[in-house]
């Protein structure tokens, strides 16, 4: 076996954002990204609810980057500055490419507030390279049954490919750089190899449950809840002790500066002046 080596095993700080509160492992401590991952952030479980509903956010901007969720429980109501208005539902994927500018918003739909329920998701920032971030700003929502899946030999893990390949097996996105995004359910005890391109790094974030990556280093929820793996080998596997949900990213790093300021990621200050700038002037669209 070609087993990428792991080099940090870290946990999922909560922090808050606004009135929310979420699990951060990256950044973290020591973590500053896994280019070209710049952000992970964990939300919920939340119990929604007409008295009770802090993931209302409202309309915001973007530039240079894709903000990415992954939906795994309730239902979310997305709106942009494009003209899209999509429903995505628990199992669904929203895939924003701000790319030069767009101002979108998204809270949990009417109906699912009314009758209650667990709001539970992964927001991803997925950097841009140079050449792409004043690209056209695209907008795709992927449903969980369009999502080929791929399983182990026994089926008690199935691995839902959202970005990038396994196997024969190709994701429904349409992606910018190569990367690998996807969402892990282990239905028990079970074991699985997946093969990660030599020159990608990598992650892999733990939901919930527990499982044991590349035979050494044991992931529990509320205890550490990430590995993350450099570029060399090409596979990692893990065996899962009980019902445990997870995420695998990978990524060939782009080894670019990076300039970041709020809902901007480009790659000098005066770039992200230019995006203030353009927000302010209308340049990225309207959203009311």
């Amino acid at each position: 076996m070609n087993v990428k080596s792991i080099q940090k095993v870290s946990n999922s700080p909560m922090v808050s954002m606004g009135p929310i509160r979420l699990r951060q492992p990256i950044p973290n401590v020591g973590i500053e990204n896994v280019d070209p991952f710049l952000l992970l952030h964990h939300y919920g479980p939340y119990a929604i609810s007409a008295f009770n509903n802090p993931f209302d956010l409202g309309p915001h901007p973007h530039r240079g980057f894709e903000p990415i969720t992954l939906l795994f429980k309730g239902e979310q109501f997305h709106r942009d500055s494009l003209g899209n208005e999509m429903v995505v539902k628990a199992g669904d994927v929203q895939w924003t490419t701000a790319g030069r500018g767009i101002v979108h918003a998204e809270a949990p739909t009417k109906e699912f507030v009314e009758r209650s329920g667990d709001l539970e998701g992964i927001q991803l920032w997925l950097n841009l390279p140079a050449a792409k971030k004043m690209m056209t700003p695209n907008y795709q929502h992927i449903k969980s049954e369009d999502m080929p899946i791929f399983t182990n030999t026994d089926a008690s893990i199935e691995v839902k490919i959202v970005a990038g390949k396994q196997g024969d097996l190709n994701g429904a996105a349409e992606t910018q750089t190569d990367i690998n995004i996807y969402m892990i359910q282990a239905k028990g005890e079970g074991s699985i190899l997946l093969s990660v391109p030599e020159n990608h790094n990598g992650a892999l974030y733990l939901l919930e449950g527990e499982v044991l990556v590349n035979g050494e280093e044991e992931l529990r929820f509320n205890e550490n809840q990430i590995s993350l793996f450099g570029q060399g080998g090409s596979e990692i596997t893990f065996e899962a002790k009980k019902e445990s949900n997870l995420i695998f990213i990978s990524g060939e790093p782009f080894n670019e500066p990076i300039a970041q300021y709020g809902p901007y990621v480009m790659n000098t200050e005066t770039e992200i002046l230019e995006a203030m700038r353009d927000y302010q002037m209308g340049k990225m669209g309207y959203l009311y």
